[in-house]
């Protein structure tokens, strides 16, 4: 018997299942594609040493974890597409500072903050060369990361030491190439960017070596549990 009109009106349409871990995943990857940018602008000093890095560093070592991560439960296809993906909010963080920066200032901020805006436009005035050079270095690195990642990996490995080791060696070579690009790119001819250079390789390798290897197991023991709860 055929379906009447008013049955397959009433049908439900089916919508792709996304799994729970994966959703939370791809939520905090484009909160810090977002976010490395703007920390991006301040230089810490690494304790304790001397050395300087861009503190965006700590939001791009997240956007390699969790790239990773997909990687490993998704595989490298997925990984890639929510790399590419990441270029949307940057887009409409340019987008919206753009806008902000041309409307015009309100008088009661100007009279109840004075130097405030002074100091946003010197900050976010400049955001253009930063957003220009972090999407050339966060697609090169990104992109890299998860293909050495998944080459890395063999026939039907799952121990975590595989784990560990792969991430720790994707993270530590994407991301010396990744402050090379970005450095010179965002800040060359600003300020000698010898130190801060220096600073970036020694600094995203050493974390990758580190902590990559272990925020890696963690997020894929954390998604898989949200899989299993979803």
């Amino acid at each position: 018997m055929e379906p009447t009109q008013s049955t397959a009106l009433a049908a439900p349409a089916r919508t792709p299942v996304i799994p729970l871990g994966l959703f939370v995943a791809a939520l905090l990857y484009g909160g810090m594609a977002v976010l490395a940018g703007f920390l991006a602008f301040k230089q810490v000093q690494l304790w304790p040493t001397t050395l300087a890095v861009e503190a965006g560093i700590f939001a791009f070592l997240l956007l390699v974890v969790i790239s990773s991560t997909i990687a490993q439960l998704y595989g490298k296809e997925l990984a890639q597409k929510i790399v590419w993906w990441g270029f949307l909010p940057l887009a409409f963080s340019i987008g919206l500072m753009t806008l902000v920066l041309a409307l015009p200032v309100s008088p009661d901020m100007v009279a109840g903050r004075p130097g405030a805006i002074e100091a946003f436009e010197l900050v976010h005035g400049q955001f253009w060369r930063v957003v220009a050079s972090g999407p050339v270095a966060y697609l090169v690195s990104l992109l890299l990361n998860v293909w050495i990642f998944d080459r890395l990996r063999g026939s039907g490995e799952t121990s975590t030491i595989g784990l560990m080791v792969r991430g720790a060696i994707a993270s530590a070579l994407s991301q010396a190439i990744d402050s090379v690009i970005f450095v010179t790119l965002a800040f060359y001819g600003e300020f000698d960017i010898t130190g801060l250079l220096i600073g970036q390789v020694i600094a995203k390798v050493t974390l990758s070596l580190v902590l990559v290897p272990v925020l890696i197991t963690l997020a894929v023991r954390l998604v898989g549990r949200l899989d299993a709860r979803g």
